[in-house]
């Protein structure tokens, strides 16, 4: 028993540190993307390839290399399906958002993601959301908005793509559920990367807008370096956590990327501290994902109950 609430215990710091790095990856992304000297386009692709670069180094280790000689051609179709909807057009179309606003208004967007995967969670994964879970996720939605400030939710062709790209990872994170059942973690990591890099680079090719290798230096790779290490670090961590928790839950706790995000734009770019709605949203979305994972542990502590009785 004790054993299992520490694999849960695990995977509630994993999403957690998934939840560090998006909140860093977002703010970073915005940057880099300008002094990269790299479209929205090619720099997503430019990312995405090293990221899978790394997470193929990883394959290649003897203990993750064994699993994947195991996949059978229902396995590899899946990781085809994610590379598209998970590795690919999602990041050409966030990204292409992010060009066109702010940090903290794509990222308020995309930590909608756990609404969206909480209504497809329920008929496709058939998990329960009960009063005390439906509470918390109202709690988290109301501290978001808070945080965000409501004078800052505007909505235009930017918004649009990042929402579009938002209800993709949704749905991405559904089939990822039911994928991790038989394939490890790190190897999905793996194929939402490589085979979304093969479709990234494939749309270049088509569009003419393969990036120029003259256009490289030490400014543009340095950049490219830090957010593909940050995406490497978020996919290995997010389906890790996905494998051993609810959808739902990991998809709120990732809400805490948004105001790190805004922290560190406060930090370094306003350099001014957060205000009184600013730190009650914080507050909100605190308590919503401390009441989610102390419900997930009093679930599981019943589950183990029952199992050895």
């Amino acid at each position: 028993m004790n054993q299992e609430l520490g694999i849960r215990n695990k995977a509630i710091l994993l999403v957690l540190a998934t939840a560090v790095i998006s909140g860093f990856a977002n703010f970073f992304n915005k940057f880099g993307m300008k002094a990269s000297g790299f479209d929205p386009f090619q720099y997503t692709t430019l990312k995405n390839v090293l990221a899978a670069l790394v997470l193929s180094l990883l394959v290649l280790t003897p203990w993750v290399f064994s699993r994947l000689k195991k996949l059978n051609k229902k396995d590899w179709l899946s990781l085809a399906i994610i590379g598209l909807i998970g590795g690919s057009v999602p990041f050409l179309l966030f990204f292409k958002g992010l060009s066109l606003t702010s940090a903290v208004s794509a990222s308020f967007i995309h930590k909608t993601l756990f609404v969206w995967v909480a209504i497809l969670a329920w008929p496709v994964l058939k998990e329960k959301v009960s009063k005390w879970q439906f509470i918390a996720l109202g709690v988290l939605l109301s501290g978001n908005m808070i945080f965000e400030g409501f004078a800052g939710l505007s909505w235009s062709l930017a918004e649009t793509l990042i929402f579009s790209a938002t209800i993709m990872w949704a749905v991405e994170t559904i089939i990822a559920k039911k994928v991790l059942a038989n394939i490890n973690s790190s190897v999905l990591a793996w194929g939402r990367m490589f085979f979304g890099a093969l479709i990234l680079i494939g749309f270049l090719s088509v569009t003419k807008d393969l990036p120029n290798l003259a256009a490289f230096n030490s400014v543009s790779i340095g950049w490219l370096a830090l957010v593909s290490i940050l995406l490497t670090g978020y996919v290995l961590t997010w389906y890790a956590a996905l494998k051993k928790l609810p959808a739902t839950v990991v998809a709120c706790v990732l809400v805490l990327a948004s105001p790190i995000t805004a922290m560190l734009n406060a930090a370094f770019v306003t350099h001014k501290g957060l205000s009184a709605d600013k730190i009650l949203g914080l507050v909100f979305i605190g308590l919503a994902v401390i009441l989610l994972s102390l419900k997930l542990k009093v679930q599981s502590s019943k589950l183990l109950l029952e199992k050895q009785n």
